[in-house]
């Protein structure tokens, strides 16, 4: 019998996924639930959804052949350029359809969690575009070292209320969110940015990310007379701009998936963010998933120089192609991440946010054939991280 990757019926992938919920929230869940797949599907609704994607985000993006690093490493490697997205990154991709969503649903106030603030500044984007209340929850820690996305966000016409508990970073903004979720759930509808949380979002944030994984087959059969690459390579923390590109790739073994965490300072050092490696099965904002804890279950604080990677969990899809074996995991600590946003901005002339830096750093640690054809998801630009490159480097 073939195996599948994706989603089931009950919301899981393989042991992964679920709606593990307080039963406050139990209403929104349902109603996302009766809904998401039957309003996408709608031509009205896939209608206004790519005339968006073309006319407003500027899809699709270009499928790059990087020529310098193809030469390099002797293979032949292809940069899908999320980072030319309206915004600069792959969120954007959800963020319109959600809205739109919520729309249907009949939702006037959006609320969202942000780490490294991509998602916070998609998310206030739609809701400018549409005339929609946005509230973003955000960790303290990260509103200082992603100011100009703070800044973006308020001038986009967004709250930006700073989580102060436990590390402050992404896993509490989205504690706050989800708070904020219960305490007002006839009117609100949250606009998660990852492949995280209770079912059905995973599953509808995958959706409306596969675009990319979408445009990529058939730009790869005009390139190469071949819509499917040898292997497909993207960073995860939560893990949405990874689902977007493996979507279409799940249940074809012929293209193999790398998944890449950060390791921080080190997987070993107690200050990282390579759940694959650290993490146990366990529940986190709604989704049984692998998850870096204490042996009694307490959650242990992550660390990644890179904000949107600075998660303790990874999305249920990942931790099943984790678990099954059907996506090879690497970890990539903070200084070689570093490196390889100087190298691609060096050699291809595109500055990649941190997390993306993560993704090139796997060229050192695989030899490819020079027949391989190979597909990065250059996830987001490095705008945002000007400070960090700034003071990393002493540029």
């Amino acid at each position: 019998m073939k195996i599948s990757y994706n989603v089931n019926k009950n919301g899981f992938y393989g042991d992964f996924g679920g709606a593990f919920i307080p039963e406050m929230m139990h209403a929104n869940i349902e109603e996302l639930k009766s809904n998401y797949i039957k309003i996408s599907s709608e031509k009205s609704f896939v209608k206004e959804f790519h005339d968006l994607l073309k006319n407003y985000v500027g899809r699709p993006t270009p499928l790059y052949f990087a020529k310098r690093l193809s030469n390099k490493y002797k293979t032949k490697i292809y940069l899908k350029r999320e980072d030319l997205c309206h915004t600069g990154a792959h969120k954007i991709n959800n963020t319109i359809g959600q809205i739109l969503l919520a729309k249907k649903l009949g939702k006037n106030r959006i609320i969202a969690e942000t780490g490294a603030g991509q998602h916070g500044v998609a998310t206030a984007t739609v809701c400018a575009l549409m005339g929609i209340k946005c509230i973003i929850y955000m960790g303290e820690v990260d509103i200082k070292r992603q100011a100009p996305n703070v800044a973006r966000m308020k001038m986009l016409g967004a709250e930006v209320r700073p989580a102060v508990c436990g590390s402050k970073t992404l896993k509490d903004a989205t504690n706050e969110a989800i708070r904020d979720w219960i305490n007002n759930p006839i009117n609100t509808h949250y606009i998660i940015g990852s492949v995280v949380g209770p079912h059905p979002y995973p599953d509808m944030v995958a959706r409306f990310q596969s675009v990319i994984g979408n445009e990529v087959k058939s730009q790869l059969k005009k390139i190469e007379g071949n819509e499917n690459p040898n292997y497909v390579i993207a960073c995860v923390g939560g893990g949405s701009n990874a689902a977007g590109i493996f979507y279409p790739y799940l249940d074809n073994e012929k293209v193999k998936i790398i998944c890449v965490e950060a390791a921080g300072k080190g997987i070993d050092s107690g200050e990282s963010a390579a759940t694959s490696v650290l993490g146990k099965e366990g529940i986190i904002h709604g989704s049984k998933t692998l998850l870096m804890q204490t042996a009694d279950g307490q959650i242990t604080e992550p660390y990644s120089i890179s904000a949107g990677l600075d998660y303790p969990g990874i999305g249920p899809m990942h931790a099943n192609l984790y678990r099954s074996g059907r996506g090879k995991f690497i970890s990539i600590d903070d200084k070689d991440a570093m490196k390889w946003g100087l190298n691609l901005s060096r050699m291809e002339g595109i500055i990649p946010a941190i997390e993306t830096s993560h993704a090139f750093a796997v060229l050192d640690k695989i030899k490819f054939s020079k027949d391989d054809v190979i597909v990065f998801n250059c996830s987001g630009r490095g705008d945002k991280d000007l400070e960090t490159y700034i003071d990393y480097f002493k540029l």
